[in-house]
């Protein structure tokens, strides 16, 4: 496995590992990849529903011009300041950082003597440049808006609350953990729960695009397949970093239909990022655990079904004339992928109704009923406003 970027060059050129190149961590940089693949999908939508007149631009009162103030001012000092002072102590500490970026990211360790000369020399900058300033007012003009000129913001939105509502579902999942260790829980770069971030970013996001005139229904029927794309990515990063999110353990024999590598059936999970497991005979590297004894590849399973399910809405995408449809298809195979990855998963369990889902199974169920339900209810809406035309 591949916990940081200096793993990765170890299998490709054969250089020592937990050298300057671990301060970018696999699982981060799949998950900025992910953004990425969804951004490109979403842009080629937007594209697409605009030509087919599903989605419409509009004119905007828009700030073409706004002179540097003392807020502005102050938002530089603050940020380089704090740049400046992680940075250098990253360089000086490099070794705490490497173990845990996050826990020295997130706390208030820093160089803080380099950050307040930065702070006091960007002052003197901005000071400098806010009084050759000849024009002090704010200019606006109305300018027309396309709807892929909103990607950035809807890409950020996503991204944003994403990222805050994973960590918050997963504090839910692992309460006793947060109550535990609150700070070091919460700041974490481990412990993210996908469905947390996709019901947290899906909500800030339509409250985003109604607000911006741009149709609901048929936004979330552009975003189902870049959700998808990002999953597929984002799951390909949990199982190349090797950071828990696995399945029970596997000592069945491998079947003679499974026509896959043996890895793909049982995986032990080497060089994973939270080091569980035994010890690697002769590893002198970070990180040196394996799985004993084996488990399902989960996160492997995930990804590759999340890409096929990703290609199935994309080619269904321009065939499904009914709006809202490609979304709730997505909701309910969202759904039945999860409920049956899961069975094999490690993860908390809880008891219902005779049952012991997990937190996950129980969100998947109701995507089942969701999707379901759904499409339902967009046939029958789109046939009602047939008959009435």
């Amino acid at each position: 496995m591949f916990p940081d970027l200096s793993y990765i060059l170890h299998a490709i050129f054969g250089t020592a590992p937990d050298n300057a190149f671990s301060i970018v961590k696999t699982f981060g940089f799949l998950l900025f990849l992910s953004f990425l693949a969804s951004g490109y999908l979403l842009y080629l939508e937007l594209i697409r529903k605009e030509k087919n007149g599903q989605l419409k631009g509009r004119m905007e009162l828009v700030t073409v011009y706004r002179p540097i103030d003392w807020t502005e001012i102050a938002i530089q000092v603050l940020i380089n300041s704090l740049f400046a002072a992680k940075f250098v102590y990253i360089y000086q500490h490099f070794k705490e950082v490497n173990s845990d970026p996050a826990q020295v990211i997130f706390s208030t360790k820093g160089n803080w003597i380099i950050g307040a000369v930065v702070a006091a020399l960007t002052a003197a900058y901005w000071i400098y440049k806010m009084n050759l300033q000849t024009d002090k007012e704010i200019k606006k003009s109305e300018l027309f808006v396309r709807p892929v000129n909103r990607l950035y913001e809807i890409t950020g939105l996503a991204a944003l609350w994403g990222i805050i509502g994973s960590k918050l579902f997963s504090i839910l999942e692992n309460f006793g953990d947060f109550v535990r260790d609150p700070i070091g829980t919460f700041f974490s770069g481990s412990g993210l729960t996908i469905y947390g971030g996709l019901i947290l970013a899906f909500i800030m996001v339509y409250r985003y695009v109604k607000s911006k005139g741009l149709h609901p229904v048929h936004m979330m029927d552009a975003i189902a397949p870049t959700l998808m794309i990002g999953y597929a990515v984002g799951r390909m990063g949990c199982h190349l970093s090797g950071d828990g999110d696995w399945g029970v353990v596997n000592e069945l024999a491998k079947p003679s239909w499974f026509i896959f590598p043996d890895s793909w059936w049982a995986f032990d999970y080497p060089h994973n990022v939270i080091n569980e497991g035994i010890k690697i005979e002769g590893c002198t590297y970070l990180h040196c655990s394996q799985l004993s004894p084996k488990v399902f590849p989960t996160p492997l399973y995930e990804s590759l079904l999340a890409f096929i399910i990703t290609g199935f809405l994309w080619l269904l995408r321009s065939r499904i004339l009914v709006p809202g449809v490609l979304f709730f298809i997505y909701c309910l195979l969202n759904g039945i992928e999860r409920i049956t990855i899961e069975s094999i998963r490690v993860n908390p369990r809880y008891q219902l109704l005779g049952f012991n889902p997990s937190f996950a199974q129980i969100i998947a169920f109701g995507l089942i009923i969701l999707g379901t339900l759904g499409i339902i209810y967009c046939y029958k809406r789109n046939t009602d406003h047939q008959a009435k035309a």
